[in-house]
């Protein structure tokens, strides 16, 4: 959405409503207060969208202006203005599918932006003006009118299709007939007269990011109608009043779609969704809370603190440099015109326009997180896409000096509700994206995310400063998606996901899936991985240290006849990458399509990204190879459909085969990410970390220079000193006479579990309450860890 000052903002307050208010708020007796305040909201639903005040001399501001008159001109130009037309654009037809009149709609609001925004050449154009009016009428007649009935997707109706239309009316409406506006109403009643239920399926509860947008939808037509009642709806639906609050956004839910108090974002009951339905949900509220301030129906509710917290606690650490973590956008992933750049801008957005709102200390750290995020992503800068009410704010935030860019933290985050982990250092990012039972390993649906199949089975996404496009620059067209970096697959043929309509989700059957997080700083996880159909089986597990993360798999076995991998990496090298890798010291040849398997390989580097090291010597392959795709491949749906016009990106492949149907086979490797050869051929031969166990009963490391020892215990077990009488993720650091220790229990299937610790322990000086000490030479920590959902318990000792 881009815009600067409307002409009609220019224009006597009574001359932006429709003819039909007009005469409503002129008749005798009629409260002026009540007009005053519906045109005082309808104006800031205008601005919303088209922002107030901005110079269009400056340079981002008109390159802003230039953008939304480009889109919107190509628009106007291929609009079918004829008599006898049976859809808008020829594209779209017929109009009557729900993908062609929803895409229609949106399309109509760019060219109603274009229309009321100042600047641009169809500004305030009267013909432009004439053929809107034409167009929304003709949508209404042919497609979408009170007497229809849904069919296809239920979004189209209830969403889509009414947002775009209303924000259409908003913008126009001061040329919109009122019969004609009556009957736009009146459908949107029909389809979403309130944000609680889904239409299609009346029992059906609205959640999340759904709520939000309907919670708008009511909103903006009880303003449009004069509606108090629908007013009072659309506030109290952020809040589910209707059902005493069970489906609020103001609050965290321990199941089901929301926020969770670990900062989790889930929709559709079990997809791990912060980058995208988490992103509208959020979006909705900042846009409501905006509209509705100050009148009548201003949002009250105390608990909106959640969706503040909710920056920081759910947001900010999955956004690196101003990139959204592609392991929580679920099928979005497949969308072209949705990068993980693009999501990272709309929460950027989204946050400066909640932090008007907002306690002026969040605020204040909300505009530092964004300073930093706008100011170091160069590759992809803000402004060169943002509308113009967006660029007017990040140009002031840019210029205050009172602002100081937020620096990256090191932090170790387990989302242990959505089955997700973050561990983060100042130059370089990694996100492991796990599945189980209670979390979808992928989702795909209405002919989109066709080829996520093992997205969820241990993906590690790595972040480095130097490259922000690696995911981001053609990735999913054209990665192999059989080989996804950390993922242990079998190698066969699989069909196209989520052709049909509607979306559905694939639940693997493994419980144990998460880890515990130390410190804020540290942390082990572990997946047990069961693929399709039970095979291929493993245990996989990963631990987070200050400089690497270290990947260990035990019990690998197929019975299926087929081949099993693990993949190290299959690295973006983009367009015409050369990056230089180079195995034990020696630099492999740059050429295309060259392979080579090594026996015993100690370490291997690769220019650009970082160091890989295996530390008991592996039979490694590599690959170099360019592949050829396009956006079509994954993504066919009715208004996210990918282009076909092929890509070509280049990648360098590491990976372990474990051969046909193996029995019991294994991996260990570390990631050293920005590491230099030399740094890591050093730490190969220094071994900072012992891999203390790799087995499927237990799987551990020992981190001398952290003083750390991490463990997973698939059953009772002893390792590295440590023992338990179960299952359970640990994590032990000494210093300073004192031992902090983590655990946690991914499988969620204890009630309790007993940690024996290696060394002596007097006293606890700190711990949750479900921690209980039996102190001495050989001291016992009891856990009751049923309950807890994975998440961690701490101790802390003497």
């Amino acid at each position: 959405m881009v815009t600067g000052r409307r002409a009609l903002l220019a224009a006597p307050a009574a001359a932006l409503l429709p003819r039909a208010v007009q005469a409503r708020a002129a008749q005798p007796g009629r409260p002026a207060r009540e007009a005053d305040v519906f045109e005082t909201l309808l104006t800031r639903a205008a601005q919303l969208l088209t922002g107030r005040a901005a110079d269009p001399g400056d340079t981002d501001v008109a390159a802003a202006l230039a953008r939304l008159e480009t889109a919107a001109t190509d628009l106007w130009q291929r609009l079918d203005r004829s008599p006898s037309r049976t859809a808008l654009w020829s594209d779209l037809s017929p109009a009557t599918e729900p993908g062609n009149f929803g895409q229609s709609y949106t399309r109509l609001r760019t060219l109603a932006l274009a229309w009321a925004t100042q600047g641009t050449r169809l500004t305030a154009s009267e013909e432009v003006a004439e053929a809107l009016v034409g167009a929304l009428r003709f949508l209404h007649d042919e497609a979408y009118h009170a007497q229809a009935h849904e069919s296809g997707n239920w979004w189209f109706w209830e969403i889509g299709a009414p947002r775009a239309l209303l924000d259409s009316c908003v913008l126009v409406r001061a040329h919109l007939p009122a019969d004609d506006l009556s009957r736009y109403l009146a459908a949107v009643d029909r389809f979403c007269p309130d944000p609680d239920r889904r239409t299609n399926s009346p029992s059906l509860s609205e959640t999340g990011a759904n709520r939000a947008d309907k919670c708008l939808i009511v909103a903006l037509r009880g303003l449009l109608g004069r509606d108090e009642g629908k007013l009072a709806s659309a506030r109290d639906g952020l809040s589910d009043s209707r059902d005493s609050g069970r489906n609020t956004l103001f609050g965290y839910v321990t199941s089901g779609d929301g926020f969770y108090e670990d900062g989790s974002f889930v929709q559709h009951e079990a997809v791990a969704y912060t980058g995208s339905y988490g992103n509208v949900l959020l979006t909705g509220v900042a846009q409501a809370l905006a509209l509705l301030a100050d009148s009548p129906w201003a949002v009250t509710d105390t608990h909106v603190e959640a969706v503040y917290e909710a920056v920081e606690k759910s947001f900010a650490p999955l956004v690196f440099d101003g990139l959204m973590a592609d392991a929580v956008r679920g099928r979005a992933v497949s969308r072209e015109q949705h990068s993980d750049h693009t999501a990272g801008a709309a929460l950027i957005s989204t946050v400066l326009l909640l932090a008007e709102s907002a306690p002026a200390a969040r605020a204040k750290r909300w505009r530092a997180l964004v300073k930093g995020w706008i100011g170091r992503n160069r590759s992809y800068p803000y402004v060169d896409e943002a509308d113009v009410p967006q660029v007017v704010r990040a140009k002031a935030l840019l210029a205050d000096g009172h602002v100081r860019p937020a620096e990256r933290p090191a932090l170790h985050v387990v989302f242990a509700d959505m089955d997700r982990v973050v561990h983060r250092r100042p130059r370089w990012a990694l996100a492991l994206s796990l599945s189980s039972r209670r979390i979808a390993g992928y989702e795909a649906g209405n002919g989109e995310n066709l080829h996520g199949w093992y997205t969820g089975d241990g993906m590690t996404y790595l972040y480095t400063e130097d490259d922000l496009g690696q995911f981001g620059d053609g990735f999913w067209p054209t990665v192999d998606p059989y080989r996804l970096p950390g993922t242990t697959v079998e190698v066969r043929h699989r069909e196209d996901a989520g052709t049909g309509a509607g979306t559905g989700l694939y639940l693997p059957s493994n419980r144990a899936a998460g880890g515990a997080a130390l410190e804020g700083r540290f942390g082990v996880s572990a997946m047990e991985l069961i693929g399709v159909e039970g095979s291929p089986r493993a245990k996989k597990a990963w631990f987070f240290l200050d400089n690497a993360l270290v990947a260990l798999g035990a019990g690998i076995r197929s019975g299926e006849g087929r081949r099993v991998e693990t993949v190290v990496e299959n690295r973006n090298l983009h367009a015409h990458g050369t990056s230089a890798l180079r195995v034990d010291g020696v630099r492999m040849p740059g050429t295309q399509g060259w392979s080579q398997a090594f026996d015993r390989a100690g370490w291997a580097h690769l220019e650009g990204v970082g160091g890989y090291v295996f530390p008991a010597g592996a039979a490694l392959r590599a690959l170099r190879e360019e592949r050829t795709g396009a956006w079509r491949d994954i993504n066919t749906g009715a208004d996210t459909a990918g282009s076909s016009t092929p890509l070509t990106r280049r990648y360098l492949t590491l990976w372990f085969d474990h051969g046909t149907s193996p029995a019991d086979a294994g991996y260990a490797y570390a990631v050293l990410p920005g590491a230099s050869a030399a740094a890591t051929a050093r730490w190969r031969v220094s071994r900072p970390v012992r891999v203390a166990a790799n087995s499927p009963t237990v799987q551990a490391v020992e981190s001398r220079r952290d003083g750390l020892t991490a463990a997973h215990f698939w059953q009772a077990g002893t390792a590295a000193g440590l023992a338990t009488d179960g299952t359970a993720s640990v994590v032990v650091r000494r210093g300073h006479g004192e031992a902090a220790v983590s655990v946690a229990d991914p499988s969620r299937t204890a009630d309790r579990v007993t940690v024996r610790l290696p060394f002596p322990v007097r006293s606890v000086l700190s711990s949750d309450d479900t921690v209980a000490l039996t102190p001495g030479r050989r001291p016992l920590l009891t856990v009751a860890v049923g309950g807890s959902r994975g998440h961690t318990h701490h101790a802390r000792l003497t």
